[in-house]
């Protein structure tokens, strides 16, 4: 693992900050490192508020589309919500359906077959609509590269309206009205949104244009918060106040689909990171295993029972998808190993009887081993299909395009994409990946990175400490859980390997310069074979983040070890 602490911010900043805010030195220190620079700036990140959410209508087409749904609800028309099948994609679809439901009858949703139609919209859906008389389309989490669908569709005069935060090309669909944040020329101050995100501008611009109040918006954020969480998007400006709100809503009154999935758990507060790990791939087992309407039915649903009832096939789901996924995985490790390719700057797997469904899962669980921009292809139709997954630091999206001679489709982010492209041309693209990816990939990338924000002395870690950092909280990319470093450590006497083969490292660690018997108990998952650094009494340092254990109803602080030398 690659150690590296985040530069230092002005010391001047950082005294401001102690003085006026009158807290630790640290504290003050972890706030600059995340662009706080004075009291206003740090109240507003400690309490995220609803009123500094941006005007929706300094989104470019907004007013344009706001005027085409006006439009079609005071004309009856018949308005399909069309959404990606994750967990971004279902979560917008069930966001507009159900909030335009409170103001017509008309309105269908539809989300594409992973298998049948692939990803983004489809000629398919575009024919559902004309054979059901559907003028109106809204597309959230996809189409903004669909040019010639919605060329497709104005032949058959259906009007589209995109809701996007997918990269756009130069070329933008000719919808009714566009609605990216990442567009060229849209002036949006805040560009992370999820789709989801963006469908709920849509539906705030809509409440406002009315003059209805933005308390009826709040029941929705649950849904928000779980598309931010899902997509990995940034929690930082907007969708940090989202994302804090929204899990406000999934902790005190969550609509009954994401109750059901809750209810399922053992957990009775859930955190951004229990979102992603055990809402987000529940929902998104849907698309995966069997189709993504089922996840749509789920979070739409009112009735509790119903609910419950949903809930338990989309468990059914998740654990075909876990056991699936396990057996792909280990097929992929096999295949890497036989051909000899383990030194590659990259990771490129294929086999025609994967299942589509889970090969997002399984690049991430082979960068998990390799660690290495990852393509995992199946068959899909009469082409093949992958998902690909990056490191740290590496721009796949950039390295695709460059590929883009040899690619039929692809579309995704920095880190995340999905690409098709013909049989024939398999081979020839994947020596161009290599070379593109050994030439552009920085040789220190290829080993995993801890980026630590300070070092501290153990003295510094009491119970006001942890509160003021979980009141960081919420956390995820652009602002991670702080992470620390301390020097000089030892452990106690009573460390030991725990869980299943004992991969996991349990211990008690303490600073010598510290009063005798003042312990701090850590435990470092997947570091079991790190005992060997800290047995007999051995000086070493610690990479950590701080965590709250919870044993015979009391809490303790305890460090989750990252890494230790």
């Amino acid at each position: 693992m690659r150690w590296n602490l985040k530069p230092q911010p002005g010391q001047e900043k950082v005294k401001h900050l102690t003085k006026r805010l009158g807290i630790s030195n640290t504290l003050a220190y972890l706030l600059a490192l995340r662009g706080i620079e004075t009291y206003e700036q740090a109240k507003a990140f400690f309490n995220p508020n609803l009123e500094d959410l941006h005007d929706p209508f300094l989104m470019k087409d907004m007013d344009l589309a706001v005027k085409r749904i006006e439009k079609a609800i005071a004309q009856n028309e018949n308005i399909l919500v069309y959404g990606d099948y994750d967990v971004d994609g279902t979560s917008s679809v069930a966001l507009m359906a159900t909030f335009l439901q409170e103001y017509t009858d008309n309105v269908a949703t539809y989300i594409p077959d992973r298998y049948l139609e692939g990803y983004g919209i489809s000629l398919q859906g575009i024919d559902f609509a004309h054979d059901n008389d559907i003028s109106l389309i809204i597309a959230l989490d996809c189409g903004i590269k669909a040019i010639n669908q919605i060329e497709y569709a104005k032949e058959k005069n259906i009007d589209f309206i995109i809701c996007d935060h997918h990269l756009p090309d130069t070329k933008i669909p000719q919808a009714a009205a566009v609605l990216n944040p990442k567009q060229i020329n849209c002036s949006y101050p805040y560009k992370e949104l999820c789709g989801c995100g963006v469908g709920f501008k849509l539906i705030q611009a809509i409440t406002q244009n009315r003059g209805e109040s933005f308390e009826k918006l709040i029941p929705y954020l649950d849904l928000v918060a779980t598309a931010i969480g899902a997509d990995i998007v940034p929690i930082t400006g907007e969708n940090r106040i989202l994302t804090f709100h929204g899990l406000e809503v999934i902790n005190s009154s969550p609509r009954p689909g994401l109750k059901a999935i809750i209810n399922q758990t053992n957990k009775t507060e859930f955190t951004i990171n229990d979102v992603v790990f055990i809402i987000a791939p529940r929902i998104n087992a849907a698309g995966r295993i069997k189709h993504g309407l089922r996840a749509v039915d789920l979070l739409m649903e009112k009735d509790y029972k119903t609910a419950e009832n949903f809930a338990q096939k989309i468990e059914e789901f998740n654990n075909d998808r876990r056991n699936i996924d396990k057996s792909i995985t280990a097929e992929a490790l096999l295949q890497i190993e036989n051909s000899g390719t383990q030194k590659n700057f990259t990771t490129v797997v294929y086999n025609h009887q994967w299942h589509k469904g889970v090969i997002g899962i399984v690049a991430s669980r082979l960068i998990e081993t390799y660690y290495r921009p990852t393509l995992v292809f199946t068959k899909s139709g009469d082409r093949l299909a992958a998902s690909a997954r990056s490191i740290s630091g590496f721009n796949i999206y950039q390295a695709l395009e460059a590929c883009s001679e040899h690619i039929d489709q692809f579309g995704g982010h920095k880190y995340a994409a999905g690409l098709t492209l013909q049989e024939s041309k398999f081979e020839v693209f994947k020596e161009k990946f290599e070379e593109v990816v050994s030439s552009t990939l920085k040789k220190n990338l290829l080993r995993p990175e801890i980026v630590i924000d300070k070092t501290i002395e153990f003295s510094e870690i009491n119970a006001s400490f942890y509160r003021t950092i979980q009141r960081f909280a919420p956390f995820g990319p652009g602002n991670m859980k702080p992470v620390f470093l301390t020097k000089n450590i030892q452990d106690t006497g009573f460390a030991r390997q725990v869980g299943q083969e004992e991969k996991h490292l349990k211990c008690c660690l303490r600073d010598p310069h510290l009063p005798t018997g003042v312990g701090i108990d850590a435990i470092g998952f997947d570091l079991g074979e790190k005992i060997q650094v800290i047995k007999n009494n051995s000086s070493f340092e610690a990479v950590y983040s701080l965590d709250e254990n919870r044993w015979n109803n009391r809490n303790k602080i305890q460090l989750n070890l990252k890494d230790i030398r």
